[in-house]
């Protein structure tokens, strides 16, 4: 049997694209002291403040903690640039980032040390396909990941993130709603499996979690057997199937600190590590392996476009003002709508868990 098989995901033809090679900024010592040193003083000029991802190298997530930004996922990003006083939002990460936290921050200039950072979930579902689809199934509440662009995310219902897709699913779903999901099909099957929603999935796939293979996860877990197994539920079946946590990003971080464990083999982008081993230091990690019969390791538990970014960029953007990111007017319009919606599903159950402090 295929654990990997997806029943019920729309076999619409997907464009291709091409992948960059992994190429990971090198500096020497001297060159990288001395842009730090430039960066915080053009992050005070320009009124700005810097926002990283997870998945970015180790020197951007460090800045950004040492001058006052924020490392996290992609939502929480662009909310911490929403709260912040600062005029400028510098956004480490991928494309679809840097839309989101514009959405949210009409007001503010967006700048991203390199615009070509793509996702490989974004770029695989493109806006007009997806909403002729959109169109056929009119029935369907439209939820899309928030790894799409700002024009699908216009077109959607929902935008949930991977710590929040099977609570607003599950709600969905006990309302009777039946769902158009996108893009990634390994996720939705996830949520599906966990809920027992009706969910039509699009037929995306990220290029980083899909190379984890399960046959080669058994075989290292065999080799650590007091090893806990995390995993981003981006990955196919066979490997979530070996988990002892799924979870998304921060909960992969939380997992690493909380649990009694003192190794972790762990499925997702190694740029997480980071901020693992600031949560526990003294705790081993491993990467799950991308590697064995069939593998193509177009990005060897690193994503390509994540390395895209770097000092060298991140101070020639604050430098000139290049990389500018802009969004219609009409698409932000209504991508903030389902972006909005989560943002407030989210708080409104935080004040059910802990109750209404407003009261």
């Amino acid at each position: 049997m295929n654990l990997d098989y997806i029943a019920g995901t729309i076999q619409t033809p997907l464009p291709p694209f091409a992948v960059p090679p992994t190429v990971v900024e090198k500096l020497e010592p001297a060159e990288r002291d001395a842009l730090r040193a430039e960066i915080r003083t053009l992050l005070a000029r320009e009124n700005a403040v810097l926002v990283a991802h997870y998945y970015t190298e180790p020197a951007l997530q460090s800045l950004a903690e040492e001058t006052g930004g924020y490392v996290s996922d992609s939502l929480d990003m662009a909310r911490f640039g929403h709260e912040h006083a600062a005029r400028t939002l510098v956004v480490a990460g991928v494309r679809f980032m840097g839309e989101t936290a514009k959405i949210l921050n009409p007001e503010k200039r967006v700048l991203m040390p390199e615009l070509q950072a793509e996702c490989s979930l974004d770029l695989g579902c493109p806006p007009d396909t997806f909403s002729a689809l959109c169109d056929q199934h009119p029935d369907r509440t439209v939820v899309v990941y928030a790894n799409t662009s700002a024009a699908v995310k216009a077109r959607a219902d929902w935008m949930v993130t991977s710590g929040s897709a099977l609570d607003v699913v599950s709600h969905l779903h006990a309302q009777g709603q039946k769902i158009l999901w996108a893009p990634d099909k390994y996720l939705g099957d996830y949520i599906r499996k966990n809920t027992g929603a009706d969910m039509l999935l699009w037929n995306g796939a990220c290029i980083v979690h899909e190379e984890f293979k399960g046959h080669e996860l058994a075989a290292l877990r065999q080799q650590y057997p007091d090893a806990k197994v995390l995993v981003h539920p981006e990955s196919p079946p066979s490997v979530i199937a070996l988990a002892d946590v799924v979870s998304s990003t921060t909960g992969l971080i939380k997992a690493v600190k909380t649990m009694s464990a003192q190794r972790f083999i762990v499925a997702t982008d190694r740029g997480i590590f980071y901020k693992m081993q600031q949560a526990a230091p003294h705790k081993q990690l491993i990467e799950a392996p991308t590697a064995g019969n069939g593998a193509t390791c177009r990005s060897c538990a690193h994503c390509p476009w994540m390395a895209m970014n770097g000092l060298r960029k991140l101070a020639a953007a604050l430098r000139t003002g290049a990389n500018e990111v802009h969004v219609p007017a009409d698409i932000a319009a209504r991508a903030v709508v389902p972006i909005k919606r989560l943002l407030e599903f989210s708080a409104q159950r935080q004040r059910v868990v802990y109750g209404n402090n407003d009261a």
